[in-house]
């Protein structure tokens, strides 16, 4: 069977190996973008996003601890929903998880 026969002969549907299902071309898009990166209250973040601390956390490593309301400047999504990879004054490789910052506005 291919994806024409199963889509009703229009061809549209994209077969997932990984989920062993067919998917529609807009349910294909979405999960080749990646998935959505929600900040601590729920606001969409991109790449190049600044966003600030809502609680003070340790950095292992580092023996630092960074202060709630830390402005972190540029992020970059990892491709993980819950991770976002930042630079900081002094720390190299920094992830941070999602829940714990807030989108600059």
């Amino acid at each position: 069977m291919t994806a024409a026969d199963h889509a009703g002969g229009d061809g549209d549907y994209v077969y997932d190996a990984e989920s062993g299902e067919w998917l529609s071309p807009d349910d294909a898009a979405a999960q080749a973008a990646g998935p959505e990166v929600l900040d601590a209250v729920g606001n969409p973040l991109a790449d190049g996003d600044a966003v600030t601390l809502i609680k003070d956390l340790k950095v292992k490593g580092a023996g630092q601890t960074l202060k709630r309301g830390t402005l972190i400047k540029s992020i970059r999504l990892t491709g993980d929903a819950q991770e976002i990879d930042c630079k900081h004054d002094g720390i190299k490789g920094l992830v941070l998880r999602a829940e714990f910052v807030k989108k600059r506005s």
